[in-house]
Parts: C-alpha cells; sequence; structure tokens
C-alpha cells in the first residue's frame, strides 16, 4: 500500500464508484416515479423509436375503429328504412291483389296504393346520416360509402349497398315507384297494366332484398373487421408497455440495492479519505 498525499487514488475510486451507483438508484427512482422505462431517448434509442412508430399505429388503428362503428350505424340507419320499405312494399302487394276482385272499389285501391307508394318515397328521402342521404340523391348513395377500415390508408371498404335503390337516371327503380305513385283508378281495370304494376312492384322488391343481402354482408365483414382491430391494437399496445412501462417491481429492487451500495460507498469514501492522514506518524 502507497502513501500518496496529493492524489488519494484509493478515495477517487471510492468516489467514482459512489457515483455509479447513485445514478443507477436515481434512474430506478425516477422510472418507480413515471412508470415508465424510457424516460428520454438515451435510455433506449431504437426502443423509443420502434415504441413511437407502433403508437402511431395504434392510432391509426383506433381511429379505423371508430370508422367502422360509425359504418355500422350507417348501415344500421339504412337497414331500419329499408325494411319499413319493404313492409310497404307487403302492403302494396296485397291492394294489387284486392284490386282483381271485381266488385272491389278500385279507385279507392288506387289510392291506397298511391298513398302508400308516397310513404315509400318520404321514407327513402328522408333517411339520412348526419345529414347525408343514404337512399336518394345519387351521390355517395349511388357510388357507395367509403370508410377507412385498417392501419393503412388503403385498407377501405365502399359500402354500395343503395346503388340499384340512389340511381340518378329515372329508370328501373325510380320509375317503379313513380309508377305506382300517379296510379289512377283506371289503371287497376286491365289486365295489361296490372301486369305492369306486378313487374314494377317485382322491381323495388328485388331492389329493397337485394339492399338489404349487401347491408347483412356488409355488416359481417364489419364485424370482422372491429374484432381483427382489437386484436391488433391488444397486440401493439403490449408491444408499447414493454418497451415503455416500467417493470416496478425490478426497479424497486434496483433502488434499493443502489441505497445500501451508496451508503457502503459513502462509508468506504470516508474512511479511505481518513488514509492520507497516516503519513503524518512518519513526522513524529
Amino acid at each position: 500500500m502507497s502513501f500518496r498525499i496529493n492524489t488519494n487514488v484509493d478515495a477517487l475510486s471510492a468516489y467514482y464508484a459512489l457515483a455509479k451507483t447513485n445514478k443507477e438508484a436515481s434512474v430506478a427512482q425516477l422510472r418507480i416515479a413515471t412508470g415508465k422505462r424510457v424516460n428520454s431517448v438515451a435510455d433506449d434509442t431504437s426502443g423509443f423509436q420502434i415504441g413511437k412508430s407502433l403508437e402511431g399505429k395504434i392510432s391509426t388503428m383506433k381511429a379505423a375503429q371508430s370508422n367502422v362503428s360509425g359504418a355500422k350505424n350507417l348501415l344500421a340507419t339504412a337497414e331500419g328504412s329499408l325494411m319499413s320499405v319493404s313492409d310497404l312494399l307487403v302492403k302494396i302487394e296485397g291492394k294489387l291483389s284486392d284490386a282483381t276482385n271485381p266488385t272491389a272499389d278500385r279507385a279507392s285501391i288506387a289510392d291506397d296504393i298511391k298513398s302508400l307508394a308516397q310513404e315509400l318515397k318520404s321514407v327513402l328521402a328522408s333517411t339520412k346520416f348526419n345529414n347525408t342521404s343514404l337512399l336518394t340523391g345519387g351521390g355517395d348513395a349511388e357510388a357507395g360509402f367509403i370508410f377507412q377500415v385498417g392501419n393503412a390508408y388503403t385498407d377501405k371498404m365502399t359500402l354500395d349497398f343503395a346503388a340499384a335503390i340512389a340511381t340518378s337516371e329515372a329508370t328501373g327503380f325510380n320509375t317503379a315507384i313513380n309508377t305506382l305513385a300517379n296510379l289512377s283508378a283506371a289503371s287497376v281495370t286491365t289486365s295489361a297494366t296490372m301486369t305492369t304494376l306486378q313487374a314494377n312492384l317485382s322491381t323495388l322488391k328485388s331492389s329493397v332484398t337485394d339492399a338489404l343481402g349487401k347491408i347483412g354482408n356488409y355488416v359481417q365483414r364489419l364485424d370482422i373487421r372491429e374484432e381483427t382491430l382489437n386484436i391488433a391494437i391488444t397486440n401493439a399496445q403490449s408491444s408499447v408497455s414493454r418497451l415503455f412501462d416500467t417493470d416496478a417491481a425490478m426497479e424497486q429492487l434496483n433502488a434499493t440495492r443502489g441505497s445500501i451500495l451508496g451508503q457502503a460507498a459513502t462509508s468506504m469514501l470516508s474512511q479511505l479519505n481518513q488514509n492520507p492522514q497516516q503519513v503524518l506518524s512518519l513526522f513524529k
């Protein structure tokens, strides 16, 4: 053992050990206090970058999850109206059947059919979701409502269930409705006219049935998307947690260890600082 006075190497070594121990204890205590393993980029540069990328994807997937819910609500609104339309068509079908009775009041029957057809048009026109027409007016109703339902911007679903109903051209569905809405008493007295009315009714029923079928298929697909997103979000959040969240039990052990080592190092540093005083005994 040497006796140097100017530079106490042993005390310096103890000091550096104490500084390192205190730093490790401080890091552990900070992680416990914040609940985060990564409190600065320097704590884990690669982990920080990966975690932030995952957080961005989680945010996008949650937005897509909200879009899925919105799409399902839109479909539920359209489905309710189409079910009402279907009921009205059943009533019209019954009225047309009544008109085949030569003893029936066909003028009253024609008025009833006109009234039901006008109500049918009203239901279609008033079916809206957030002020957007779902079953009339062309536009989105005709081309399809587009929703992003996945993590990527290109992962979209087009809900074109009303394409055959909301067509902007006065053919097919619209022509069939207008024929019934403008019905006259004379129109239900001839076989040829009744055949046309039945054909128009068949067109309406077919279009509504097809739309309801598409809605059912879209809801099934959206349910699958929703489940897939839930699983993906859970897995991504689990990965972020592993990167960013503190293992409280482990950090508590590290903090306790650092506290004990710090006290021991402080004691040893105090003793080593006294060693040079032994040299004074040489001058007695």
